[in-house]
């Protein structure tokens, strides 16, 4: 049976996971600050859009709106023409704002808009931030795990692909909560290291699903019209 596939449009990157990434799925996009995370989830959402025209989302409990909207300007992503169209949505809350009808609100948005494409950035802040018989600051790694399957299981259902941006730490982990890597789909890892006086970043798709998913690590190019990811051959 062959598995739909959603590019991502990013140059590069859709060969790594067989033309792009499961239907339905949801994918932990994971690094340290400054890697390039949200770059990426906005030029997912933006070539879905523009080449596609497929709905996408925005939700965000870590930057503002105008901080997204002049990241994606510098590229030369017009986010304020796709939301006039009805192919964007763009939500910020503040992590003190968040309530027990929040990820409620996010499921009826994808509901009533028919999103196809989600980004949540981040998913640690809302499943940390919900609030509980004991309150948010006390939220074991049991609850916010059974929080992140019932919640993920329901977009799942809607067939809305998903990228749940997380920060890693510098020792390694994957995502600060410890459990979102364990409830995605996949997981793409990307890095930022120093070599003398240069940086350089690079990607690794940790697991796909469903994927004969490429195990290098590859160099990542922020350019002038977005990410590139280039071969290691």
């Amino acid at each position: 049976m062959t598995t739909e596939r959603v590019p991502t449009g990013i140059p590069g990157f859709d060969k790594l996971v067989q033309g792009g990434f499961p239907k339905g799925s949801a994918v932990l996009l994971s690094g340290t600050p400054g890697t390039g995370k949200t770059l990426f989830a906005l030029q997912y959402l933006y070539n879905g859009a523009t080449k596609s025209k497929e709905r996408g989302a925005y939700v965000s409990f870590e930057e503002n709106r105008q901080e997204l909207l002049e990241q994606a300007s510098q590229f030369g992503w017009d986010l304020e023409k796709l939301e006039k169209e009805g192919l964007l949505s763009i939500i910020t809350v503040t992590p003190d704002s968040i309530g027990r009808s929040t990820a409620k609100e996010i499921l009826e948005l994808i509901q009533e808009h028919k999103v196809q494409r989600l980004v949540i950035d981040s998913l640690t802040t809302l499943a940390v931030n919900v609030p509980t018989r004991e309150g948010p600051s006390e939220v074991s790694g049991y609850s916010m795990a059974n929080f992140l399957y019932r919640f993920l299981g329901t977009v799942k259902k809607m067939d809305t692909t998903t990228l749940l941006i997380s920060q890693a730490s510098d020792e390694g982990v994957l995502a600060s909560d410890t459990v979102s890597a364990f409830v995605s789909t996949g997981v793409v890892h990307i890095t930022f290291e120093s070599l003398g006086s240069q940086y350089s970043r690079s990607l690794l798709v940790r697991k796909m699903r469903r994927t004969r998913n490429d195990e290098d690590i590859h160099p990542l190019e922020i350019s002038a019209k977005g990410l590139v990811v280039h071969s290691i051959q």
